[in-house]
């Protein structure tokens, strides 16, 4: 069984990419024990630098990371990867 999982959703308003990632991530929360915080990226210059070409990205507390775009799919493997 999987633990519950904390993530980092980087993103900005006004992203429809960033959007659909937190659409994924909604649907994911209904069969997977995960939740996460919603960073924007607008709010920190070293942020935009680092993540302003590839938002929405997802990372987990250990530093997985998945760069947009991606599928529930690969949010259900990233985490099973965590738990091993």
């Amino acid at each position: 069984m999987l633990e519950q999982q904390q993530w980092l959703l980087y993103k900005t308003k006004g992203c429809h990419l960033c959007d659909n990632a937190e659409n994924l991530l909604m649907q994911a929360q209904c069969v997977l024990p995960m939740t996460w915080q919603y960073i924007d990226i607008a709010l920190d210059e070293n942020l935009v630098t680092q993540y302003g070409s590839k938002i929405p990205v997802l990372l987990s507390l250990t530093g997985q990371q998945l760069d947009w775009p991606f599928s529930l799919l690969d949010i259900q493997k990233i985490m099973v990867n965590e738990c091993q």
